[in-house]
């Protein structure tokens, strides 16, 4: 072999074999206005045209990839593309991303008819505004920034994708909370924002994951609503107390992170002592009363006070009232404490025996009636009742506001003082001499009399015998013909069959 077919022979194992339409390794030799001198280890040096470059890509020694158009020209270059080359490239991932799932990063370029259209790795995809989450954005805001975008339909005979900045949106979000939900821990501080309020508590953004801090758990002081302490919008750092990644609840505290005021709350108050504190709940049975910074008291209806009787604390209290009481008990393991008013007055009880002992006569203020009694006010603190039976001797009495009146000043009589269930027993009609001995004496059995028809019930008819006085004709003491035919003021006939002198009842009968 002579030595120019062996320098040949070198010449020709030392050039690479390149095909048209595959990618090559070059290195920029040359930089001209319009093209661009490659070496790829060619016989010959590839051109490309300046355009096809990125800025950043435009230097001396710089190694690219390119792909070949032709293997060689008219004037004996090769030509090559760094633009397809980007494209065959980037089109790779993009196939691999497809079928991945997995997000990509592009740039829209232009809005046309039906969306816009976005650089992917170097291809041009479509995005559908209804795919674009753009609403209300500018277009300033959107041409030419970089987001993420998922690809949904692949064209691989055109190169053609089609993304959706909606799923992007949703799998981000899904994304951002499964990394929060394995960082997050039971005990650990996390900041939020404040995302709404309901009446039960506020729901927390902690960065992709939602957690509900509950009314209960915003203060160890007692809250209304949520909105007293927090607003939506507000940043706030909050403790983690639950998690339970299945039905995808967390559960938050605000008051976690302060100390417990009841954990020393013996240290702070004692059985016996006096407290003032501020009037912060009022209910049907009590007022609570805050003593401290998450410590509040119960004043329960019944120590109010000694002699008065409160139906509606609301008429006795306000909101924000300032009060003074005294402490009955300390319950540290329930979170209790029971205040008393009455406890810092003296008992007015302890001398109700002597100022109002048995069998006097006394002087009285109607102040009130039940069904079964009037009360009477005997003093500033003590009050008494008189029973409905011991208004009147005689008189049959249903109502009674028919004997006396509110405010009206009588004298009655004591008839028993029971200090330990604090009730003082008084008498009207014994003022009066006892009518029935006489009574008994003047109406004898088998007395005939000529009666009004009073009443009639259906146990049998009333009858006035004389003023203030009635006697009760049984109903099987008169004929049922005759009982259904009598109405109030009828005249009827009776005799006396029965004189009850303790109780104070007269029995009769119309059967003559």
């Amino acid at each position: 072999m002579t030595e120019r077919t062996e320098m040949e022979q070198l010449y020709n194992e030392s050039i690479k074999i390149i095909q048209e339409g595959s990618l090559v390794k070059g290195k920029i030799v040359t930089i001209k206005p319009k093209d661009v001198l490659v070496d790829v280890g060619f016989k010959s040096e590839g051109v490309v045209p300046i355009n096809e470059f990125k800025q950043e890509e435009l230097e001396i020694g710089k190694e690219l990839d390119f792909f070949v158009e032709a293997i060689e020209d008219d004037a004996g270059l090769m030509l090559l593309s760094r633009e397809k080359a980007r494209c065959m490239q980037g089109w790779d991932k993009i196939v691999q991303h497809a079928e991945a799932g997995t997000l990509v990063e592009g740039t829209p370029v232009k809005k046309v008819k039906g969306g816009f259209l976005v650089d992917v790795l170097g291809i041009e995809g479509f995005l559908p505004a209804s795919l674009s989450a753009f609403k209300n954005m500018a277009e300033k805001d959107i041409l030419g920034k970089k987001f993420k975008f998922k690809i949904i339909k692949v064209n691989k005979v055109r190169y053609g994708i089609i993304l959706s900045r909606k799923e992007a949106i949703t799998k981000e979000k899904e994304e951002i909370r499964d990394k929060l939900w394995s960082q997050l821990k039971i005990g650990q501080v996390v900041p939020g924002t404040v995302k709404a309020i309901t009446d039960f508590g506020a729901f927390i953004d902690l960065g992709g994951v939602d957690g509900l801090l509950h009314i209960t758990d915003m203060s160890w002081s007692k809250v209304s609503h949520p909105s007293e302490v927090v607003a939506v919008g507000d940043k706030i750092d909050v403790m983690i107390l639950n998690l339970d990644r299945e039905s995808g609840k967390v559960s938050l505290g605000l008051k976690q992170r302060m100390p417990d005021p009841w954990q020393d709350v013996e240290s702070k108050f004692s059985v016996g002592a006096k407290v003032k504190g501020k009037v912060v709940s009022i209910l049907p049975y009590g007022v609570f009363v805050e003593l401290d910074k998450g410590i509040e008291g119960l004043i329960h209806i019944s120590e109010f006070s000694w002699t008065k009787k409160v139906n509606n604390p609301n008429e006795v209290f306000a909101i924000g009232d300032m009060v003074e009481a005294q402490i009955l008990t300390i319950d540290k393991d329930n979170r209790r404490i029971s205040l008393s008013i009455r406890q810092l007055e003296t008992n007015p009880w302890l001398e109700a025996e002597t100022k109002f002992p048995v069998g006097s006569v006394v002087q009285g203020k109607v102040k009130g009636f039940t069904k079964y009694g009037v009360f009477v006010e005997l003093d500033a603190n003590l009050e008494g009742m008189i029973h409905i039976s011991d208004l009147s001797w005689t008189k049959r009495i249903s109502n009674p506001q028919d004997v006396l009146k509110k405010g009206q000043k009588i004298e009655i009589k004591v008839l028993s003082v029971d200090t330990q269930n604090q009730r003082i027993a008084l008498g009207l009609k014994q003022m009066q001499e006892n009518p029935w001995p006489k009574i008994a004496e003047k109406y004898k059995l088998d007395t005939q009399l000529e009666t009004e028809v009073v009443s009639i019930t259906d146990f049998g008819v009333f009858v006035k015998l004389e003023e203030d006085l009635e006697g009760l004709v049984f109903s099987n003491e008169i004929d049922q013909d005759k009982l259904k035919a009598l109405k109030p003021g009828d005249k009827l006939n009776v005799k006396v069959i029965k004189v009850d002198v303790e109780q104070g009842k007269i029995g009769l009968s119309a059967r003559i």
